[in-house]
């Protein structure tokens, strides 16, 4: 079939477990060749999303489709078409870097198996490794082959969980650049990532918060929706300062960013007035807010609706 303009399109996408709403009225559209960061905090709905759209969970309500493949009733057809890649390693760690790709492609039936084994170990920089054990292999190099094996059956859309967690930033770039260039290709890709300068490579973002789709949009356009004042502060005792500015009227957020501070709020005025006293000693700089400090934002100001309201998570712990 052709493929569709948008290669994710649902709507009111709901999942429960029991009395828990994993993911409630999600609403998410994505382009053909787009880079879609998904982003929020653990336990958000990140992965109980994406396993939906690759057909390994139905939803509970809702519509849509994925690959122009309806979630509800075309599962099977999706599962042939998405490169699915798990937040933990999934491959066999006792098998070689060649046997695991070979026995992927025998799974999902690759004509020509052994050329296509070929051509993904050396896109992926993976020949000189293919006959070392996929356990003995460290984190960047085990997610080459993730990804090597996610690649295999050509898929037009990756949906990827959090998959540079524990990477060192040398593969983590390598990583971005190799999916920078699939999607050049006119690959698809959804990927959930805890790294802010990752969330700034993608085209455009979602963020999630306990089940609900709070913000999208491209990173300019996120950091803009919060409309957050925010300064960062140089000096002495920074520490001390942000003990004496959190609590205060108009402060709503201070973070340590190595040797500044950033303080912000949603009030302007009212953030002038609350700092105006500490003004002398430090050296003050009103900056545009960056990915960062609008996520603390919207964690800090939203509670979980599957706690009736009775508590809320905050960076510092579970408050009541």
């Amino acid at each position: 079939m052709d493929m569709p303009e948008l290669v994710i399109d649902v709507h009111e996408l709901s999942k429960r477990f029991g009395d828990l709403i994993a993911v409630d009225a999600l609403e998410l559209q994505v382009e053909r060749g787009e880079i879609y960061g998904f982003l929020g905090p653990n336990g958000s709905g990140k992965t109980t999303a994406i396993r939906m759209l690759c057909g390994l969970l139905k939803p509970t309500s809702g519509r849509g489709t994925c690959l122009g493949y309806d979630l509800l009733t075309e599962f099977d057809e999706i599962k042939r078409h998405v490169g699915y890649m798990t937040q933990r390693f999934s491959l066999y760690e006792d098998l070689s870097v060649r046997e695991n790709l070979d026995f992927v492609a025998r799974m999902y039936g690759v004509p020509g198996r052994k050329q296509v084994v070929d051509e993904s170990l050396e896109r992926l920089g993976l020949s000189e490794r293919q006959r070392q054990l996929a356990g003995s292999l460290s984190g960047g190099w085990k997610q080459r082959l993730a990804l090597a094996a996610c690649l295999l059956h050509q898929p037009r859309l990756l949906l990827l969980d959090e998959p540079t967690a524990g990477v060192d930033p040398k593969a983590r770039r390598d990583f971005w650049d190799q999916i920078h260039r699939l999607a050049a290709e006119g690959v698809t890709v959804l990927v959930s990532t805890h790294y802010m300068d990752e969330a700034e490579r993608c085209h455009r973002l979602a963020y999630i918060f306990f089940g609900r789709l709070l913000v999208h949009g491209t990173a300019r356009q996120v950091i803009s929706q919060a409309d957050l004042t925010t300064y960062a502060v140089a000096g002495e005792d920074l520490m001390g300062l942000s003990a004496r500015l959190n609590g205060l009227a108009g402060v709503e957020q201070v973070t340590a960013f190595g040797d500044t501070l950033h303080v912000s709020g949603t009030d302007a005025a009212a953030l002038d007035r609350a700092l105006a006293p500490f003004r002398e000693g430090y050296e003050w700089n009103r900056i545009e807010p960056g990915l960062e400090d609008v996520f603390i934002h919207l964690m800090e100001r939203r509670r979980d609706p599957r706690l009736n309201g009775e508590a809320h998570l905050t960076l510092r712990g579970w408050r009541r």
